[in-house]
């Protein structure tokens, strides 16, 4: 099974983590089910960018990006040219490592004060 590794992330994921994912899985739903609580405000359904990752590695591996999520990720803080909404990015043969970017656009994060 492919590894996606964490880097650390000051508040979703301080030291980092390395996680186990099934092919043919999103990437935000694998970190989700490995307790990394990647942010996801449109419970994954390609609405929203709080999902946005950077693939540091592994990137090639993953099938094309849509046109929906073309159209999102260009409202994302912190863009490159290896940026994926998570919920979108589905795992294949090949272990990944990915970033969270250290903001988002949601400016209402559940359970923040």
């Amino acid at each position: 099974m492919p590894t996606i590794r964490v880097l650390p992330h000051e508040e979703v994921c301080p030291e980092g983590a390395t996680v186990t994912a099934r092919r043919g899985q999103s990437i935000c739903r694998a970190l989700l089910e490995a307790g990394v609580p990647i942010e996801h405000a449109c419970e994954l359904s390609c609405a929203c960018t709080t999902c946005h990752i950077i693939v540091r590695e592994g990137f090639s591996s993953l099938a094309p990006s849509e046109e929906d999520e073309d159209d999102l990720l260009d409202k994302a803080w912190g863009l490159t040219p290896l940026s994926r909404l998570s919920c979108q990015a589905i795992v294949a043969d090949q272990d990944l490592v990915v970033e969270i970017p250290r903001y988002s656009i949601n400016q209402v994060k559940e359970g923040k004060q």
